[in-house]
Order: C-alpha cells, then sequence, then structure tokens
C-alpha cells in the first residue's frame, strides 16, 4: 500500500497551530540567493500558488500569505515519525521521501476483514487526525506509487491486473526524472501504453537506463526494495486488538497470547528467549516499551510472563492500547532441559535457579545480584572476578585450605590498632569511630605481593573476632616497627 500525503507540511503545521487553517500559508527556505516556496497549504494553492515558487512573486499575487521558515530534512523527520506509528498496520514501513509511506501489507489485511476495510481504516485515521491522505493497494511498489498519485480516488487494484491498471496513466506516474519526461512529451508520449509498445532497447538509447528500470520495476519484473523504518526483530508476534485495550487483565492477557506464539515457536526451533521486549501502540499515537532479561535461554512461558508482570505496572494504557508487539531480539540455544527448582540436589545448571534470579533482578534490578568467580591469583584483591551470567564457569577451585571472609571492602579500610608486642594480633581496634576489643585471634598469615604485577610490601593477615562474637580479617602492610607499617580491615566473616 502506498500512502501519499498531498500537504505533508502543511497539515502537520495546522495539526500544531490550529489558527493556520483559515489563511494562506507557505513554507520556503532559500535557495541560490532566492526564497523558494517548498510546500502549501489548500488556500494558497487554490489562489495560485506553486511550489518551486518565488516568495517575492508569491506575495504579489497574494499580499496576506504567511511565510513559515522551512528548514532541510523535515520531510524525512516527520515520514518517519509517522511511519513509526504506521507499524501498528504493518511491520514493514518505509519512508518514501519527499511525501509518502510504502507499506507491505501482506498478511495484514484479514486482521481488519479484507483490503477494502483496511485501506479505509488506514485513511480514516489520517483524516481524523488532519492529514490529507491518498491510498492505493497494488502488486508492486510502482503500481501502487502511481494510482495513489494519478488516480483519482483511493485504489484498489485487482490482483495480477496492475499492468493494465497503468496503461491509461501519464509517464510521470513511472516516477522518472523532469528531463526525461520534456523529451516524452515532446515526442508525443503522453500515455504509458505508448510507451509500453516502443522495444526497450530503443527507449534504453533513447531515454536510458533509469526508465526501463522503473518501468520493470513497475511492472514487477524487477523487485524493489525500500529502507524500513524500523527493521522487524526475526522473532516477533503481533496481537491487534479489536477494543482499545484499558484494563490491567486486558494487558496480561495479551502478554500471555504473545508469549504463547513465541515460545511455541522457539521451542520447535530449539531456542529460548534471552531478552524479549512488550511495545504497546495507544491510540494517541503514543508507543511505550517494557523489557526483560533472562540469565539462560528458555521458553517457559510461566517464567516469562512473571517478569512481565513486574512491569506491567509502568504501562499507561491511557484511552487505550490498539496493537501489542512482543520482540525477542536475543535469542540462543536451549542446552539445559527444562526442569523443576529443586528436584533433587540443585546446582547453578538448574533451570529454576536461573528463573528465581531473573524474578529477583526484576524487583531489586541486575545491579543487586552478584557472583564471583576464583582467578588464579594470590592477592586478595585479584583472586575473584565479577560474573554475570550462570553459564560461565570457574577456571581454578575457590581455596579450602584457609579462611576467607563472605565480604570483602575494596579498598581495604584504615584501622587504629593497639597491639602488646611486634608482630603479634591487635588487642583492640578502632573502626569507623567504633572500638573493638579481640578476645580471640588466628593467624598471622602471611600473604606476598606478586611482584611480577606491582612493587610494594607484603600483608600480615589476622581472623579476629571482638567482644560481640563478630569476625573480621585485618592486616598489617609490611613488617612491624617500619614506618610505612599500617594496620587495615580488609573483610567481614558471616
Amino acid at each position: 500500500m502506498a500512502l501519499w500525503f498531498c500537504r505533508l507540511k502543511t497539515d502537520w503545521k495546522i495539526l500544531r497551530q490550529p489558527e493556520l487553517a483559515d489563511i494562506p500559508f507557505v513554507f520556503a527556505m532559500p535557495d541560490h540567493n532566492r526564497i523558494i516556496i517548498t510546500a502549501l497549504n489548500a488556500i494558497a494553492q487554490a489562489e495560485g500558488l506553486q511550489v518551486g515558487m518565488r516568495v517575492a512573486d508569491a506575495k504579489a499575487i497574494t499580499p496576506s500569505i504567511k511565510v513559515l521558515n522551512d528548514s532541510a530534512g523535515r520531510e524525512n523527520k516527520l515520514l518517519s515519525a509517522i511511519g513509526e506509528w504506521c507499524i501498528r498496520y504493518s511491520p514493514a514501513v518505509a519512508v518514501d521521501l519527499p511525501d509518502g509511506l510504502i507499506l507491505n501489507i501482506s498478511g495484514c489485511c484479514h486482521l481488519w476483514g479484507d483490503e477494502a476495510a483496511y485501506l479505509n481504516e488506514v485513511v480514516q485515521r489520517f483524516q481524523t487526525k488532519g492529514y490529507t491522505v491518498k491510498a492505493a493497494i497494488a502488486d508492486t511498489i510502482g503500481t501502487a506509487w502511481a494510482m495513489a498519485r494519478f488516480s483519482p480516488a483511493h485504489t484498489i487494484v485487482p490482483v495480477k491486473e496492475h499492468k493494465q491498471s497503468l496503461l491509461k496513466l501519464a509517464p510521470a506516474a513511472l516516477r522518472i526524472e523532469q528531463p526525461v519526461l520534456e523529451r516524452l512529451h515532446k515526442l508525443g508520449f503522453n500515455k504509458i501504453s505508448a510507451i509500453m509498445q516502443i522495444p526497450r532497447s530503443e527507449l534504453r538509447r533513447r531515454f536510458g537506463d533509469r526508465l526501463i528500470l522503473r518501468l520493470m520495476q513497475a511492472l514487477g519484473e524487477v523487485e524493489e526494495y525500500l529502507p524500513l523504518v524500523k527493521e522487524p526483530e526475526p522473532y516477533q508476534e503481533r496481537l491487534p486488538s479489536m477494543e482499545p485495550i484499558q484494563t490491567r487483565t486486558g494487558i496480561e492477557i495479551a502478554i500471555r497470547e504473545l508469549l504463547e506464539r513465541l515460545t511455541a515457536r522457539l521451542a520447535s526451533e530449539g531456542k529460548g528467549v534471552r531478552t524479549a521486549t512488550l511495545s504497546t501502540y495507544r491510540i494517541d499515537g503514543k508507543i511505550q516499551q517494557v523489557s526483560i532479561g533472562t540469565n539462560q535461554a528458555t521458553y517457559q512461558v510461566e517464567h516469562l510472563f512473571k517478569l512481565f508482570e513486574l512491569r506491567i505496572a509502568e504501562i499507561e494504557p491511557d484511552l487505550g492500547i490498539e496493537l501489542f508487539v512482543m520482540d525477542a531480539p536475543k535469542v540462543e540455544e536451549v542446552v539445559i532441559p527444562q526442569q523443576v527448582i529443586w528436584k533433587g540436589k540443585p546446582k547453578l545448571e538448574n533451570s529454576g535457579i536461573a528463573e528465581l534470579l531473573d524474578r529477583l533482578a526484576g524487583k531489586v534490578g541486575t545491579q543487586a545480584i552478584h557472583r564471583y568467580l576464583p582467578r588464579e591469583h594470590y592477592w586478595p584483591e585479584r583472586s575473584m572476578a565479577n560474573s554475570t551470567s550462570v553459564q560461565d564457569k570457574p577456571k581454578t577451585f575457590w581455596r579450602t585450605d584457609v579462611q576467607r571472609p563472605t565480604q570483602i571492602l575494596s579498598p581495604p579500610q584504615l584501622i587504629e590498632v593497639s597491639a602488646p608486642i611486634p608482630d603479634y594480633a591487635p588487642m583492640l581496634f578502632r573502626y569507623n569511630g567504633h572500638v573493638h576489643h579481640i578476645k580471640r585471634s588466628d593467624g598471622p598469615e602471611r600473604i606476598e605481593r606478586e611482584w611480577w604485577l606491582e612493587k610494594g610490601e607484603h600483608r600480615d593477615y589476622y581472623v579476629v573476632e571482638d567482644q560481640q562474637g563478630f569476625r573480621y580479617w585485618v592486616f598489617r602492610s609490611g613488617h612491624y616497627g617500619q614506618r610505612q607499617h599500617q594496620w587495615y580491615i580488609h573483610g567481614f566473616f558471616a
């Protein structure tokens, strides 16, 4: 389907300034030391003004005309925004500069009944919003474009009749350049039917390859592609609403329906969701999105639904949602069989663990969940690494021959210590304004600095317990009696 916005810029401006609807006004911008009209409303056109006319000449014809400054690229911005809104009617929408859109409507019309109902729905929505639009449906982009601009009314070309529909149209319907059109007119080619009677070798010799290409595209002999406003995800499901959805229950039903369709397709291909995005299209044109992520690929509907359920409060239906779109931009092969949590001995490979982490992340955020893996380093700060996935495997083993705290401070915090004799555990230490009297201690454990990475003093670590039964990991940096020796607290035991 081709959509032609007959007065794109001026209709857009009237929507924002309704007082302009009853006066002649134009958009204009400089061009080679002249101010040229780039767009005009219906009133200005009725008074004889045209696109490309100098503003000075236009004011001589209509002194009361209002001139607005135009900007380069405005058509592309407007059409891109309108095209994104049109995704509710088709997942494949392309901008056709300077004043049109092309929609691939294959498989979409039945959602509104048939092609006629589909076309009427789209046209009426734009007319209600204030845009003057003409639409046409055909087998090819070229034919739809031609019929939208050169037929007297909205048109639906029957299947395989696009060639016949082009015969009576002017050559300009083939989207060819003005110099070629002028040469065709001089030679008496006023209809496409006359052009099609000439051998293509002669047309190419006289008018170039562009005319042949456009003719073949309109006839469907050559495929034509346009860059889409938004490339649809390979894994996407759409659910239009016959009546606008305004309730949480309706949103939940839509999410579950989309997930069932999406996961059924993924399961048949041996894949699962890693990230998914729900887009809701409201009848006022606003588009809202919520996304979820999983620690491992899954096609379990209930698990994915619970993740989205935590985000439903972020969706504001306002006057109603008319389209739900579920995208899965990241999927992976499902290599772990789906199973029930805590069935047998639980491990990280258990899918229930990953599902539990996903639900926790949905509530408290992924930044609040940490997993650490051991690294082959003696220095405590380097002996562990952050991991963002339960799929990551450790490259070495945790040390179990020595005590290590459950919480490490980064960096270690300076403390004040009183020790009875050199090279002995402290009797007390002060940390954050509190004095801790040591009742028990174990150590020292000397950890040498990794000299091949950096220079510095060794550390003598002690595990100490205060009068309240709390245990801490403290160390002295350097030998006792050296000027640079200091005491630090480095961790807490559970």
